[in-house]
């Protein structure tokens, strides 16, 4: 099963709703591997599950036992995450939630990767291609994916106003998010030597 990625048109309507280009260009895991961005889908085959990261691993994640699940707790202790949180987005449990949606859909990046675990609702996670072109990637539960540093991207729920999160760190949490223009900044100009 492939990721649900595509190209977006440049609409400026609802930033929610899915924006694919007419015909519709889909995006491949290779070609997200490309970009640095690594992804894992529950409930795949047997073949290896976890996308683009060095771990031979077989299993799928179950977001239902997320709090005692054998899977996430490999992947945690394999890829050195330290600190998570939850993070429930919709109107009933997020303060400021419009404020808060709008900053998540800011073109930014950031020091340090930033991976998320769907553990219900669906979301989307915009990223920039090589050629500056938006990449929006559906995310639903049981989905996690890691974002690399540098890369700009920007987060948004889809018309279904609800998405709930894992967030996992290396180390301690950090929130800081760096808008566009954010060219001037080391670790931009690393994660652009990177794709070369």
């Amino acid at each position: 099963m492939d990721i649900d990625a595509w190209y977006i048109n440049s609409s400026d309507e609802d930033q929610r709703k899915p924006h694919r280009l007419e015909p519709n260009k889909p995006v491949s895991l290779d070609e997200l591997e490309k970009l640095g961005v690594f992804y894992r889908k529950k409930s795949l085959s047997s073949a290896s599950t976890w996308y683009n990261l060095q771990t031979s691993q077989d299993g799928t994640l179950d977001a239902d036992i997320y709090e005692s699940d054998p899977e996430l707790e490999k992947i945690c202790k394999d890829q050195g995450y330290t600190y998570m949180d939850i993070i429930t987005i919709n109107k009933d449990a997020l303060p400021n939630y419009e404020e808060k949606l709008k900053m998540f859909f800011e073109e930014h990046l950031h020091m340090d990767d930033e991976i998320r675990y769907i553990l219900d609702g669906r979301a989307y996670f915009d990223v920039r291609d090589k050629e500056d072109r938006w990449i929006r990637i559906a995310m639903s539960k049981g989905d996690l994916i890691t974002l690399p540093s540098g890369i700009y991207h920007r987060f948004t729920l889809d018309e279904t106003n609800y998405t709930k999160a894992m967030r996992l760190f290396v180390g301690e949490p950090v929130w800081k998010a760096y808008n566009r223009p954010a060219d001037d900044l080391e670790i931009r100009k690393k994660y652009l030597d990177s794709l070369h």
